[in-house]
């Protein structure tokens, strides 16, 4: 138990660190992962690690201002994804996810949310964009569906369903099937989704079915799990849709 309990501070000192550090530095960030979570759902996960978020013009100043202060950098996946390594423990320096859709931007800083951890002040990911990344993990090893619904049950009166709607529109299909599910699993807050909205989607739904059928063979798959739709591309002549930054 002693043995945990001093690694769980030797981690925090390093937390703590990291963050005073980039207070420091001047360059702006943000955090998310399940310190947003819990902000937002009040849902307590054991956290592993720091997801800290930054523009895509940031990440390599953030790494050149690490390493010139002692800590190890690496460039993980230049899509999205770099680290700041001290020891066994590492933050992750997040700029877009995987699928090269939810690019930070300025609209992440401008609705980003206040707050203090380990001490030191910092800056939550907006709600709005922690839904629209986490509509997209939807692989074998892992599905951020429950989270998407808690966040919907425990801010959805207050959400800013427009600006999520312009983030997430040209993939429409995720968020209607995101919203049934939340009305599966809570028929009594139905009301949370805005009629609107609702409306909308419906109106997409059906309207699909008189548009002539695409005439490129393409499958969307990998934009959610690049793994388990490998085969729809290799095996059944299926066209890998092109990721890009919207």
């Amino acid at each position: 138990m002693q043995e945990a309990t001093d690694k769980t501070a030797v981690a925090e000192a390093f937390y703590r660190e990291v963050l005073q550090l980039l207070n420091e530095s001047k360059i702006p960030f943000m955090l998310g992962g399940g310190f947003a979570l819990r902000h937002y759902t009040g849902i307590y996960r054991d956290i592993k690690d720091l997801d800290l978020f930054c523009k895509g013009g940031d990440y390599t100043r953030i790494l050149m201002f690490f390493a010139e202060h002692g800590f190890q950098t690496e460039l993980t996946d230049v899509r999205w994804l770099a680290k700041i390594v001290k020891g066994d423990h590492f933050v992750d320096l997040i700029f877009n996810t995987v699928n090269n859709i939810c690019t930070v931007d300025d609209v992440w800083f401008e609705h980003s949310v206040e707050s203090e951890l380990f001490g030191m002040p910092v800056r939550l990911i907006p709600v709005e964009e922690m839904i629209w990344c986490k509509i997209y993990v939807q692989n074998r090893e892992r599905y951020d569906g429950s989270d998407v619904n808690h966040a919907i049950l425990k801010q959805g009166r207050t959400l800013d369903w427009k600006r999520l709607w312009g983030r997430i529109e040209q993939h429409w299909h995720l968020l209607f099937a995101q919203i049934l599910s939340f009305q599966f699993v809570y028929p009594t807050e139905r009301d949370i989704i805005p009629m609107w909205l609702y409306d909308q989607l419906l109106e997409l739904a059906r309207g699909q079915y008189n548009l002539p059928t695409p005439v490129e063979k393409v499958c969307l798959g990998p934009i959610i799990d690049q793994t388990q739709y490998g085969v729809d591309v290799k095996e059944w002549g299926y066209k890998v849709t092109t990721m890009r930054t919207v």
